[in-house]
């Protein structure tokens, strides 16, 4: 078979946007997906690229890396990014999805895709005989941050000290109609910005200062899951349970997770001391999610603590939250610039197992390998976009030698400095505007397949 072929390993958010990236351009793809005969402890769908953890695609703002980063994933035809504009839900400023719609809709488009041969089957192995049986000369690794135990030991042989994890936590999700709706009240931050008649486009639970209090005692006396792994366990600073937050301070939550700044709770009239905000899973706000409540606490604790939350006496919980080993490399110590294995250069990493951090940030890595790779298959390999882009300074990320490499969203501390003296309030559309000039110099100059 030609060299134009590529089996890839993961139908996650990665490996459907590379999988789709690469048919779209008239490349076969052979896509291995270990569901429904096998499941990760925190898959409970058998659609493709599943969103385990959160259903938000995080800040559209464009003067945000991660909003940046969206603004070029559309600008490179991103099915990903298409997929979740038309399963958008009200989220505020971000991009939140209804995560079965979004799910099924990336399923139907790699089914509907005459290029792409959906398999339904784990691969343990690089020498698994399905592999030699697609007849690609190149494998993509998408298996991200939930790869069977097969490749994550394979790719431990591989990368040797060079491999890396961390352990992420999952918030859970409430049935709206369990919910105290004479406390709890629908706001969006600093009011309603749009000059509609929506009240907002979260739900959110007032605390007092005692009320307050009470919740983070309990947080971080509650009993905690403890893995039968022998692993020391590492959290990613980004996506931190809870009550390891709680556990560092007093305030900690109150001017983190649970900050009330831009909310009035209208009992009062006033800004209470702090508030939970629930962010709707679907469009008719039948099930919320517990922001910034990822948590190991057991199930029983989850039930008993987060019952003090003033609104959620009487929670009924659709999903419980809990915790699962993420698998990534050290990306500059083992990849080569197109994110190729120093020592397998046929073998190829797109998504978390990268090293980078987010749903958006996954798809992206994806898409950039699709892009590079039918670039090098018409003959033509494009240059990545230039680092003071979302994209580019993403990818200079995985690139850079560290002391001690750790997996990153997308941001401005990632790009090349401004320069000169300038205002902390004015950096960051200083930031966008010259990311936006960048990357279109850069996409009216690159030959991109």
């Amino acid at each position: 078979m030609p060299e134009t072929d590529f089996a890839i390993i993961g139908a996650g958010l990665a490996g459907c946007e590379c999988a789709l990236a690469l048919a779209a351009r008239g490349l076969r793809v052979t896509l291995f997906e270990q569901k429904p005969g096998y499941r990760s402890e925190a898959h409970v769908s058998n659609d493709l690229a599943e969103l385990v953890c959160s259903n938000s695609f995080r800040s559209n703002d464009p003067a945000s890396g991660v909003g940046l980063l969206k603004i070029e994933m559309r600008a490179l035809g991103s099915r990903i990014m298409a997929a979740a504009d038309a399963c958008a839900i009200p989220a505020g400023k971000a991009l939140a999805v209804d995560r079965e719609s979004f799910a099924r809709t990336i399923s139907e488009m790699v089914t509907a895709s005459p290029h792409i041969k959906l398999i339904n089957r784990r691969i343990d192995s690089l020498d698994d005989a399905a592999l030699a049986e697609a007849g690609a000369h190149t494998v993509i690794i998408a298996a991200g941050p939930l790869a069977s135990d097969g490749i994550a030991r394979e790719m431990a042989d591989l990368c040797g000290h060079g491999h890396c994890y961390f352990y992420d936590a999952i918030a859970p999700i409430v049935w709206t109609a369990s919910l105290d709706m004479g406390i709890v009240f629908r706001a969006s931050r600093y009011g309603n910005e749009n000059g509609d008649d929506n009240p907002g486009d979260y739900l959110n639970c007032p605390f007092t200062r005692e009320e307050y209090e009470i919740f983070h005692a309990a947080l971080c006396q509650g009993k905690i899951f403890q893995p039968a792994h022998t692993d020391e366990e590492r959290h990613f600073e980004g996506c931190m349970p809870i009550e390891a937050l709680a556990a560092r301070g007093a305030r900690t939550l109150a001017f983190g997770p649970l900050k009330p700044v831009g909310l009035v709770d209208p009992r009062t009239g006033k800004r209470p001391w702090a508030v939970l905000q629930l962010r709707p899973e679907k469009s008719n706000m039948e099930t919320c999610n517990l922001v910034g409540c990822q948590t190991k606490l057991l199930q029983g604790e989850q039930l008993r603590i987060f019952r003090l939350v003033p609104g959620l006496g009487n929670a009924q919980f659709a999903r419980y939250g809990s915790m699962h080993r993420n698998t990534y490399v050290n990306a500059p110590e083992v990849l080569a610039d197109d994110l190729s294995l120093k020592n397998r250069r046929n073998i190829f990493l797109a998504g978390q197992i990268t090293g980078v951090e987010g749903y958006v940030e996954s798809a992206a890595s994806g898409l950039w390998t699709a892009l590079y790779l039918a670039g090098r298959a018409k003959g033509l390999p494009p240059s990545p976009p230039p680092p003071e882009t979302a994209l580019g300074a993403l990818l200079c990320h995985l690139r850079r030698p560290v002391k001690n490499f750790q997996p990153s969203n997308a941001h401005f501390g990632l790009m090349p400095e401004l320069g000169g003296k300038i205002k902390k309030k004015e950096r960051r559309a200083l930031y966008s505007d010259r990311a936006r000039a960048a990357f279109q110099a850069w996409l009216a100059s690159s030959p991109l397949p």
